[in-house]
């Protein structure tokens, strides 16, 4: 029997695929490519001790992200190196997302350099969801001067699919009479939630593409995976997502990184980094006045393995020190884990955000002061930039790279 992703049968007819998932190729290394005439049709890697990105000539070699800059070049040893220049990335960023705004008001970014969009009410007046997606290419590649690829379909989850498929440049559209014949071929890291562990697990059972998951049923995926992650992998293997496109969306979460290279650091310049994270990530939970309950410590290791430490408060807060006293004890955890393995990136999320309410009025009086300066810091950062105040452990190092994304 032939299931459908959707309820659309009941209301005689699927609906129309008017959801776009515009994601632009390799946008760090197309960006470089675009300004300098000698990268073009070049492999070219963005980064330096970290690849942060990769263009797809240096791609087809095997360079991926995060990988180490040593390890890419004895891939690709020809590939041009660049270091990162942020402030361009940001302003193509922006230039590409007013045309998206441009396109249709619902708007919904993922990052700075992709976005979901609904146009299913310009029919009549822009014509159908593929022609609009074929202008919208033709807009960014003209005024902006970048590839991007362009995926069209009845749910966001299938657009965001197709345009992985299409790449590099493309454009593709999944018809909701063919969700399942697009869909199931498909290998099952395609779906959200699939990561290399997921992928281990299914990969042991014999499950490779979507269609032998989607066979296998909700109850064997549940005893598998968990009940969460079976529902949720079985919903996606049958193209069911209801999820609307969320304009104006709040960030559930915001972070910042710092690559360290495979160098070996001290605890001292380890510290003095993690200083740096939280003063960053402070003003912007201020700036974006919200406050958070969670700290998470984020840490890649030199044998590229990764782990996680995380932080629940009793009170929701915006201060710096307070974010920063959360991640030194995690940090203080960690160490054993470290100085064994070596740490090649150190990151800091805050998570559990709600908007900020009058909690600046009712601090106690020993955390006012504290108050204070974050408000004197932050004033200083806007008005001569994000680099203008730095703590003294960092003056010779660095805050490392503020990486450009869209509002908090």
């Amino acid at each position: 029997m032939f299931v459908s992703g959707s309820d659309a049968g009941s209301r005689g007819r699927p609906e129309r695929a008017a959801i776009l998932h515009a994601d632009l190729d390799s946008f760090y290394a197309s960006v470089e490519q675009r300004d300098n005439p000698r990268l073009r049709g070049r492999p070219v890697i963005v980064g330096g001790g970290v690849v942060l990105a990769a263009s797809y000539e240096a791609k087809a070699f095997g360079v991926r992200t995060p990988m180490n800059a040593r390890q890419a070049l004895r891939l690709c040893p020809h590939a041009i190196v660049v270091p990162p220049r942020m402030a361009a990335y940001s302003q193509a960023s922006k230039a590409v997302f007013e045309i998206f705004r441009d396109t249709t008001p619902e708007v919904e970014g993922l990052s700075i350099d992709e976005a979901f969009l609904d146009v299913s009410g310009l029919w009549r007046i822009a014509g159908s969801p593929m022609d609009i997606a074929r202008d919208l290419r033709a807009r960014v590649r003209t005024e902006v001067g970048l590839p991007i690829s362009v995926g069209v379909a009845r749910t966001k989850f299938l657009a965001k699919v197709a345009s992985a498929v299409s790449k590099p440049d493309g454009l593709l559209e999944v018809p909701p009479d063919g969700e399942l014949e697009f869909l199931h071929p498909l290998p099952v890291e395609r779906l959200w939630g699939v990561g290399e562990v997921t992928a281990r697990e299914l990969h042991e059972r014999g499950i490779t593409k979507v269609g032998q998951l989607a066979e296998l049923g909700a109850g064997p995926l549940a005893a598998a995976l968990g009940p969460a992650a079976g529902r949720h992998l079985h919903a996606l293997s049958w193209a069911r997502d209801p999820r609307r496109v969320e304009t104006g969306r709040r960030r559930r979460s915001i972070g910042a990184q710092r690559a360290l290279g495979r160098r070996y650091r001290t605890d001292d310049e380890i510290e003095a980094y993690l200083h740096g994270l939280a003063d960053r990530l402070g003003h912007r939970l201020r700036r974006a006045r919200r406050v958070c309950r969670t700290v998470v410590l984020r840490m890649r290791f030199d044998d590229f393995g990764r782990a996680t430490r995380s932080h629940t408060m009793p009170e929701a807060t915006d201060r710096s020190a307070v974010i920063l006293d959360a991640a030194r004890t995690l940090l203080a955890t960690a160490r054993p884990l470290i100085h064994e393995r070596g740490l090649t990136l150190i990151g800091v999320a805050l998570t559990n955000l709600d908007d900020a309410d009058t909690m600046q009025l009712s601090l106690p009086l020993e955390h006012r002061a504290e108050s204070t300066l974050d408000s004197t810091l932050d004033a200083l950062r806007d008005r001569f930039g994000s680099g203008a105040v730095t703590r003294a452990a960092l003056l010779h190092r660095g805050e490392g790279l503020s990486v450009p994304m869209l509002p908090d």
